[in-house]
């Protein structure tokens, strides 16, 4: 049984930083693109980071220079490192493993940036 957890989102002011996690079982880790998405209320699901199995990395324009995406093989782990954060980031981060046609998702880790 596949399973993502995420962990790490909470309520933070302009300008602050969080670091979400996403811990996966169940899959051959170091096999699969790891990546982070995010909802916000009445907008769809968007790629904000992607990192591959050689560990290169892409980013959507709006998070570049502010977020960094990186993993753990050992842990089976995928962090999310997030700075400068602004309100328009507000929104449910998910949490994504892919491989071929394989895609797995996690629950969701809500981020809300407010003063």
């Amino acid at each position: 049984q596949v399973q993502l957890v995420e962990s790490g989102g909470d309520l933070v002011q302009p300008g602050g930083s969080l670091r979400l996690s996403c811990t996966a079982s169940g899959i051959r880790f170091s096999l699969y693109r790891m990546g982070w998405y995010r909802q916000a209320p009445g907008k769809q699901r968007d790629e904000v980071a992607t990192i591959a199995s050689d560990d290169s990395t892409i980013y959507a324009d709006s998070v570049k220079g502010r977020f960094t995406i990186s993993r753990d093989n050992a842990k089976n782990t995928v962090y999310l490192q997030m700075n400068s954060l602004k309100p328009e980031d507000t929104a449910v981060y998910y949490c994504q493993a892919a491989l071929f046609s394989r895609q797995y998702w996690g629950q969701g880790t809500q981020v809300t940036v407010s003063s």
